[in-house]
């Protein structure tokens, strides 16, 4: 247990002092996932110190109280979807294949995920997206990434807020489940170019984003994992 406490210590000083994503040194920490659930109370107690351990469905080692909270009921997604619509249905469908399905925790890994992406994004870690990307969708990021860089870019972004996170659809492809959210954002961008002059937006412009975003995991696969297999702009 304490052995397991120092590790996540180093970690978190290792994570703080690479502030700049993207940047290897032969020594990183294995990428964070932010759908994954800590395994035991030593990481449940980190998570009050490291923003970086996440609370989150899909662990096989759910205790039965907490599984038996998650039963079918009523009410189950009250707060997330209205009674007889398809959102409801659909929630149910993906509830039976995955009874550990939490959309509040959910939510708030898919909010975590939103954050580390277009951070990483702008940075151009390219080893984080590909941990949080489905293969297509990492090769639309990593092709704009490169080619940003071949013009001598570079792309700053600041997360201002995420004012919604809700889900907007669910389907369930065989045993494959799909949950789109729908976010609500503010942001400010800024592209310069190889002389650092501002090419694309503004220092001081904050701009609001409605973006969908569709997530992807396996249900009948132990790996909890979900990844980002569509995202799609709203206006």
């Amino acid at each position: 247990m304490t052995t397991i406490i120092f590790a996540l210590l180093a970690i978190f000083v290792v994570w703080k002092l690479s502030s700049v994503l993207g940047m290897r040194t032969g020594h990183e920490k294995p990428p964070v996932d932010p759908f994954a659930r800590p395994r035991d109370d030593a990481r449940r107690e980190a998570t009050e110190t490291d923003g970086n351990v996440i609370r989150l469905p899909g662990a096989a080692n759910d205790d039965k109280r907490t599984q038996d909270q998650r039963a079918a009921g009523p009410g189950r997604w009250a707060g997330f979807a209205e009674p007889a619509t398809p959102l409801w249905t659909d929630l149910d469908t993906l509830g039976r294949a995955d009874p550990n399905f939490d959309p509040k925790a959910f939510l708030e890994g898919a909010k975590a995920a939103y954050e580390m992406i277009i951070n990483a994004f702008a940075k151009g870690d390219k080893g984080t997206l590909q941990n949080l990307l489905a293969e297509d969708v990492f090769a639309s990021f990593s092709k704009a990434i490169s080619d940003r860089e071949s013009r001598g870019d570079t792309f700053e972004t600041t997360l201002v807020s995420i004012d919604k996170a809700a889900l907007d659809h669910v389907q369930l492809q065989g045993s494959v489940a799909q949950v789109s959210v729908i976010f609500g954002v503010k942001l400010i961008t800024v592209t310069r170019d190889k002389a650092g002059a501002i090419i694309e937006g503004a220092t001081d412009k904050v701009v609001d984003v409605n973006d969908l975003w569709t997530f992807a995991r396996d249900t009948s696969s132990r790996d909890p994992n979900w990844k980002l297999i569509a995202t799609e702009s709203r206006h």
